[in-house]
């Protein structure tokens, strides 16, 4: 392992150890019907970026979800690890693997025209309907 060693993230079971140089503490939330069934709930993700490092690749499977982005588990206790834009492999981490990061704060909803009645946050945030992310990442997959 290299310089990265303060924003460590592990999975549940020790085998994925994720080494990250800057850690976005505005992270965004995901409610498309992917992340949901991916996690039973909405997605928390922190942008780190592509200084990422690895421990454990080996245990790492990674699934190709859309076009755009690819989501990256641990094959042995199925800890949702990242997920990793295609474009500029740029990674994003589950907020809760990250717990020691300060001044967390939620900028963005995705996919909110797909949020479920049954849960709302309170923060007053931008959002963003599925038609405008479908709108956005078809100009980054043109480019791909």
């Amino acid at each position: 392992m290299s310089k990265l060693v303060e924003n460590v993230a592990i999975c549940l079971c020790g085998r994925v150890k994720i080494r990250v140089a800057t850690i976005d503490p505005k992270f965004t939330v995901c409610h498309c019907s992917l992340c949901r069934k991916w996690g039973g709930g909405p997605l928390f993700m922190a942008n780190c970026g592509t200084e990422v490092e690895f421990e454990g690749k080996e245990s790492i499977k990674e699934y190709d979800s859309s076009s755009w982005a690819s989501r990256g588990f641990c094959s042995n206790c199925g800890t949702h690890l990242f997920s990793r834009f295609k474009k500029t492999g740029s990674y994003n981490v589950p907020v809760g693997l990250l717990p020691h990061t300060e001044n967390l704060e939620m900028s963005m909803q995705y996919f909110s025209d797909l949020r479920p009645e049954y849960y709302c946050f309170s923060n007053n945030t931008p959002e963003m309907t599925e038609a405008e992310i479908q709108a956005y990442f078809a100009s980054e997959v043109s480019q791909i």
